[in-house]
């Protein structure tokens, strides 16, 4: 017999719930206080908990830690982000120069996840017809780990806007690892409900997002 108790997650479990989502936020302003001791293992055993297919776990992490990769890193998205720029014009193109795009000038932590594309783990179940699976099992331990710091009180910024071959080039990782996500984690500097980019103008929320194409 399973002596397993099954948790209670009662109303009170999900309005909290629902408040992490809505305030889990892309943070880009940090303060440069340090993590305590043991709370970045303690979010990345929670986010090893993180689906995988075939529980092929294939997210690698690594901890940017070294001043000179850093800076690497910085100015590879400091080069994308002025081409991005080039894609945009008029009052668009003005309201992107004013954005802050990365938190990589003040966040403590940078942590770039990588996946492990020929990884053995999980004997290829789920991803021959669809490889892309590891890379969205990758993506599913970044989510994970973004509610998990949130709910601690801690911020996570995911910076897109960086060349990933040059990256993995700077950190010298196994040929066979992509990148996935470049992350600014630390506590951020104040605590905001409503996106950044809402509040700028550059995207509202759109009712899109929950219709459903019934066939």
């Amino acid at each position: 017999m399973n002596d397993i108790q099954k948790p209670d997650f009662d109303q009170s479990f999900q309005d909290k719930l629902q408040q992490l989502l809505e305030w889990r936020r892309d943070v880009r302003h940090f303060k440069t206080d340090a993590l305590p001791d043991g709370l970045l293992d303690h979010l990345l055993d929670l986010t090893c908990l993180s689906p995988s297919v075939g529980n092929s776990q294939p997210w690698r992490f690594v901890s940017v830690d070294d001043p000179e990769r850093r800076a690497a890193i910085r100015s590879n998205f400091e080069t994308a982000n002025t081409d991005a720029l080039q894609g945009y014009d008029g009052e668009k193109a003005q309201l992107y120069a004013k954005l802050k795009l990365s938190g990589m000038d003040r966040a403590p932590v940078q942590m770039a996840v990588f996946c492990h594309e020929e990884t053995s783990q999980g004997h290829g179940l789920g991803h021959k017809t669809m490889p892309e699976m590891l890379r969205y099992s990758s993506v599913l331990a970044v989510h994970t780990l973004w509610l998990a710091a949130r709910a601690h009180g801690v911020g996570l910024g995911w910076v897109s806007i960086i060349d990933p071959e040059k990256a993995a080039a700077t950190l010298e990782v196994p040929e066979d690892w992509r990148l996935v996500a470049y992350l600014c984690i630390g506590y951020p500097e104040e605590e905001q409900v409503t996106p950044e980019l809402v509040q700028l103008g550059w995207q509202d929320r759109q009712d899109d997002c929950r219709k459903v194409l019934r066939r």
